[in-house]
């Protein structure tokens, strides 16, 4: 596999596991299973997958500072602990579908996050910028439509569902204003989500380290996770695991989730920056949507369609117009290199400002030599 192709493998990969995420962990809390709890088991099981792994290369990591520490436990409290729990909470009364759907604004917010720090680019003059731009609007878009838009359904895909539940999974049977509450609260909840990508972005600079960032968050966010759920789940009977789905939805979640796709989440931050793995996050909506019908028997409407359609048209067009600033980079590169020097020495101080903000955006956004790890 050429190099170049990788980020684009690993970026499918995630968003396949995020799939499974959603299905499988929506039928067990359909079965009863406490969502704080869960996300403890969750964190915990991750922690023990990547802890051997990290020992294992302790000779060749660097030296934490207490600095690190304290950044990594405030990137682990906001975008593990607070982003996840909250995030499935709102899934516990909602569907898959809704929980992908709402995943999809990340783009979005990202995008306005990294920008907002300095961590992306945007000349609104230019095809590049006019084309994020407009992938925003239509992620946008596609969000609301789907909260405020139901349509005609379409019969599941599969009437014998392999995870069998509670027989209400339609979104015409939860009332308006519920529906809208929790889909603003799973948005909520991916505001926490991209601080954590933009923050960890900036920690990575700083503690290059991949596996030793990951392992750090994990263990924060068991530590944390079990205070959340000692304090909103006291009756620890209901803390035993049984032989069912929610023994294979802490394993999926704690393995696949947080042990995996963390690490392969963190490679692609670290070799193309936040956005880019950001913009793929519409693409997990698509799939969950069959999905969640084939396995939930959850119903698909128009609206969940038309809102898919947006989304995917906000992905392809934000990697358009990554595409177009990173080829315009290369042009402006070249044209630097072959261009007089006299301007360069005529100049010496708007050089050196250019070169710290491309340096900079490089690190970020377009290295291509490094790997990420959510």
């Amino acid at each position: 596999m050429e190099a170049g192709m990788k980020p684009y493998c690993a970026a499918i990969a995630i968003q396949l596991i995020y799939t499974g995420m959603f299905v499988i962990s929506k039928a067990a809390f359909n079965q009863g299973m406490n969502t704080y709890v869960f996300i403890f088991y969750r964190q915990a099981a991750g922690s023990l997958l990547l802890l051997p792994i990290a020992l294992l290369q302790r000779k060749n990591a660097r030296a934490m500072t207490c600095r690190v520490l304290l950044k990594l436990f405030f990137c682990a409290l906001i975008g593990i602990t607070l982003g996840v729990n909250l995030y499935h909470v709102s899934l516990r009364f909602t569907s898959a579908t809704v929980a992908s759907a709402a995943d999809s604004s990340m783009p979005a917010v990202t995008f306005f996050l990294a920008v907002l720090l300095r961590m992306e680019d945007v000349k609104l003059r230019s095809c590049s910028g006019i084309a994020k731009l407009t992938g925003v609007v239509l992620c946008l878009a596609g969000v609301f439509t789907i909260a405020f838009f139901s349509g005609p359904s379409i019969s599941p895909l599969n009437h014998h569902r392999v995870f069998a539940s509670h027989p209400h999974d339609s979104k015409a049977a939860v009332p308006k204003g519920i529906w809208i509450r929790w889909t603003f609260l799973m948005v909520v909840a991916n505001m926490c989500w991209s601080l954590w990508i933009v923050f960890q972005a900036a920690v990575l600079k700083e503690y290059p380290d991949k596996m030793v960032v990951t392992v750090v968050q994990c263990l924060f966010s068991t530590a944390q996770s079990f205070v959340v759920a000692v304090v909103a789940e006291r009756d620890f009977s209901k803390w035993k695991l049984r032989f069912d789905i929610s023994l294979l939805a802490v394993l999926y979640s704690g393995f696949m989730v947080t042990g995996v796709s963390y690490y392969l989440q963190t490679w692609c931050l670290q070799m193309r920056g936040p956005m880019f793995f950001a913009a793929w996050t519409p693409l997990c909506f698509v799939f969950t949507i069959f999905c969640s019908s084939f396995f939930l028997g959850e119903i698909v409407h128009l609206g969940s369609i038309v809102g898919g359609i947006l989304l995917v048209g906000s992905l392809y067009t934000m990697l358009w117009g990554k595409s177009k600033e990173s080829k315009g980079d290369d042009v402006t590169d070249d044209t630097e290199k072959d261009g007089p020097k006299k301007s360069a020495e005529s100049c010496p101080e708007e050089q050196e400002q250019t070169t710290i903000e491309i340096e900079d955006l490089t690190t970020v956004g377009t290295s291509a030599s490094c790997v990420r790890e959510l």
